[in-house]
């Protein structure tokens, strides 16, 4: 339990104390502001130590920023300091770390000595650099101006051990497919008013590409209705058990320039415990089937699956390098609420984790892949990250946008959160449609209704 004179730090404390799984331990926390002096006193189990540094804060809404940051410093000093183990991202919490630096460089202040006071690994401070480095042409060319456009297919053949997203099995909703798609198309239409300019599209879910023929081409139809131009078009296929080449044929004939390939691991025992029902083969038939039509590829790789060791992770790695796609995205397993191995889990402990990310950094970047983009969530294995990777000019522009929230993301579907960016994330509006298949059937409507609310 924690008890604190200042309620508004709780959640970022528990943040710090659920990476070190001492959520449950009795600490007592006071706070207190001496000028730019922020001091954290942090007492548990008969310990306790004060941490006092210094924060320029300007308003109210910078003090409760820099007041966070200070508290969050002090628990994570007290716990790697009592534990005897440093986390690779120190006391940074937050999803994106780049914003972060972002927000550093917009003050004409260069982010590695915050990152260095938040006890950041120098490796992790480089990566973020050469991320930037890879965003900077998407970066400025699309920061506040235009939008990105969503699609969400939440369909699956089965749902996978670790998979938190909100898919269907398609064989228990199949009845509803063919209603479903016809919402879609028409949400989709209802777009066309207030598009403007589209700086890409992303068919994702869910595994689009359990859709029927039919009903992929009646999605890939309203999309093009759109007149969109010279825009990056994405769909993220998904499970190699659900390609065939009629799929791959209409597929490019609706003119989509990207499609991501998911095997999640080349081994066929992992693919087995996790739930994925196809093999390392059928993923390398399609591969090269997508190959054939001239796509550029991305590769999901998940670091920590089902009890793999490093050697059995750097398999899998070695494969997907050689294949030779345009992308590599490389995952840290995540524990995340909804998924079946949260049910039988409460924390992960992977002990090869940190080799692992390791591993596919020092690989990737000598087979000549730079690494565009990278997020992190809560309850990764090791307190880790994901990590796009891409070869030379092939960052996907629908990734650096909407993980940078530098421009608007009209998303369409159920489970679609729509995002209205102001100024180039100087403010978001949000709307979300019902993740229930049946409810958003029912809300079509509305739902098309709130959104030109949104954009008007």
């Amino acid at each position: 339990m924690l008890n604190t004179n200042a309620e508004f730090l709780r959640a970022e404390i528990m943040d710090v104390l659920r990476l070190f799984g001492a959520e449950e331990r009795d600490f007592t926390h006071t706070f207190s502001r001496d000028g730019e002096n922020f001091i954290n006193t942090v007492a548990c189990e008969g310990k306790a130590r004060t941490f006092s540094d210094e924060w320029h804060a300007e308003g109210e809404l910078e003090f409760r920023r820099c007041a966070k940051r200070s508290a969050k410093l002090a628990f994570y000093l007290f716990l790697r300091d009592e534990s005897g183990i440093n986390l690779p991202w120190g006391a940074l919490t937050g999803i994106r770390p780049t914003k972060m630096a972002y927000a550093e460089l917009a003050h004409g202040r260069s982010f590695k000595p915050l990152f260095e006071k938040f006890c950041v690994s120098a490796q992790n401070t480089d990566i973020i650099s050469r991320v930037l480095d890879q965003q900077r042409g998407i970066y400025a060319k699309n920061k506040g101006v235009g939008s990105d456009i969503f699609v969400s297919l939440p369909f699956c053949p089965t749902k996978c051990e670790y998979c938190s997203f909100i898919t269907a099995p398609m064989p228990a909703v199949k009845k509803y497919a063919d209603t479903y798609v016809d919402c879609l198309v028409k949400e989709i239409e209802s777009l066309k008013p207030y598009t403007g300019r589209i700086n890409s599209v992303y068919v994702g879910g869910g595994t689009p590409f359990c859709m029927e023929e039919g009903q992929l081409e009646r999605i890939y139809a309203a999309i093009n209705g759109l007149d969109i131009v010279d825009a990056e078009f994405t769909v993220e296929a998904g499970r190699p058990d659900t390609f065939t080449k009629s799929k791959l044929e209409i597929t490019k004939a609706a003119h989509v320039s990207r499609i991501c390939v998911n095997p999640q691991s080349f081994s066929d025992a992992t693919l087995a415990a996790i739930g994925r029902k196809h093999t390392a083969a059928q993923t390398l038939a399609a591969y090269e089937q997508a190959a054939e039509y001239g796509f550029d590829i991305n590769l999901d790789l998940i670091a920590g699956l089902a009890e793999e060791s490093a050697e059995d992770f750097r398999n899998s790695l070695m494969t997907a390098i050689g294949l030779s796609p345009a992308n590599i995205t490389v995952h840290s397993l995540c524990l995340k609420s909804g998924s079946r191995l949260k049910e039988s889990t409460s924390r992960l402990k992977i002990a090869d984790i940190d080799k692992m990310i390791s591993c596919s950094r020092e690989e990737l970047y000598s087979a000549g892949y730079a690494p565009y983009y990278l997020y992190r969530q809560k309850d990764q294995a090791g307190a880790n990250e994901n990590t796009g990777w891409c070869k030379s000019g092939k960052a996907c522009v629908y990734n650096v946008d909407v993980m940078e929230e530098i421009c608007s993301n009209i998303a369409v579907g159920a489970g679609a959160i729509t995002k209205r960016v102001f100024g180039g994330g100087d403010r978001i509006e949000r709307l979300a449609s019902p993740k229930d298949i049946p409810t958003y059937i029912n809300k079509c409507t509305e739902i098309i209704e709130k959104r030109e609310e949104l954009f008007s």
